[in-house]
């Protein structure tokens, strides 16, 4: 195997354990019945979204040491806009989801009982929304990865 062989083995593998827990992250919290459950599916959240911290940044550095190996990839639409696509993808972290996601995490600390408070569903479906979009995004940068169109 050669060393781009390993670092397209590193990439795709990055893929999978990085954008997979990313896809169902929604999922885990939406189907909570009481605010005990919902801080657990949180907490589950925050573990897969190490996965997909760790699995982003692997995937950003082996696509680019595999540009820089390869330089023809710059030149290559589905590269390019892969790349675009996926910076805007990561950039919402720190400038959307943060934000939208701090209410959250202070609302279910400072709730008690086992009612989910109505302000909750208004802030997690701001929140869900962008995720969703986010995710979006991240098909996209697939389709391009897989089909290589242009």
């Amino acid at each position: 195997m050669t060393f781009y062989e390993l670092l397209v083995f590193i990439h795709v593998f990055s893929a999978i354990l990085g954008m997979g827990p990313g896809f169902v992250m929604i999922i885990v919290v939406s189907k909570a019945g009481s605010l005990t459950e919902l801080k657990h599916a949180y907490v589950i959240r925050n573990r897969l979204h190490i996965f997909v911290m760790i699995g982003g940044t692997l995937l950003l550095l082996t696509g680019l040491v595999m540009g820089y190996l390869n330089p023809v990839l710059f030149g290559q639409g589905w590269y390019v806009t892969s790349l675009i696509l996926f910076l805007i993808a990561l950039g919402f972290g720190p400038t959307v989801l943060s934000p939208n996601s701090k209410p959250i995490k202070r609302l279910l600390s400072e709730t008690k009982g086992e009612n989910i408070p109505t302000e909750y569903y208004i802030l997690s479906k701001k929140l869900f929304f962008y995720e969703r979009i986010e995710n979006g995004i991240f098909l996209i940068v697939i389709a391009l990865m897989i089909l290589k169109p242009f």
